[in-house]
């Protein structure tokens, strides 16, 4: 009996995904704007059907795993040597320069200097899930403008893992920067680190 809601939710969630990739693409939408929309008819703030949220999003992290295995099937180390002149110093810029955008539009509103620090590094990376849509559904995946673009978006992916590792110590109990923690965060990351407080060693 357990099992029928989660079979309802799986079984609605690909009807209405289906519905939402097919209309758009009717009309000469992307498919992305679709499947948006299906996610908001289904979700908690438009009437009839709610979905099971926990369960939906469960399927949301899976199917962005598939995702990205995708951008690993399409996509290697040699295709990102091969675009490094653009991928590497624009992907470097643009999270630069958005987050520095970001930064500036939270001392305007009157935020913490830590709080418009995170909102920065927050916006300042795209989203590769949905650019990969994009270049899919128009056929521009293996183009050299698609391989450029993915490239760029790698680049930002690797900034974010270390943007996701560090943004917990940009606070501490009292509010400011912990560089202390940092530092020991980093430290206990190398490799070297690792070796010597490795079990099996005196």
């Amino acid at each position: 009996m357990h099992e029928v809601p989660l079979l309802i939710n799986i079984t609605l969630a690909l009807i209405v995904a289906f519905l939402g990739g097919v209309l758009p693409r009717r009309i000469g939408l992307p498919t992305i704007v679709g499947y948006l929309l299906a996610g908001i008819v289904i979700g908690p703030f438009t009437p009839g059907f709610v979905g099971d949220i926990a369960t939906i999003q469960q399927l949301a992290e899976l199917g962005v795993i598939f995702l990205m295995f995708g951008v690993g099937l399409h996509f290697s180390f040699q295709d990102l040597w091969r675009v490094r002149d653009i991928a590497i110093p624009g992907a470097l810029i643009q999270t630069a320069l958005a987050s520095l955008l970001g930064f500036g539009l939270s001392q305007l509103w009157g935020w913490s200097t830590l709080a418009g620090i995170v909102l920065g590094l927050a916006i300042s990376v795209a989203s590769t899930v949905v650019l990969l849509r994009g270049l899919m559904d128009n056929s521009l995946l293996n183009t050299t403008h698609g391989q450029a673009a993915v490239g760029w978006l790698v680049m930002e992916d690797i900034v974010s893992v270390l943007l996701l590792v560090l943004m917990p110590l940009l606070t501490s109990s009292n509010g400011v920067f912990d560089w202390q923690s940092l530092a020991a965060t980093l430290l206990k990351r190398h490799p070297l680190w690792r070796l010597c407080s490795s079990p099996g060693r005196a």
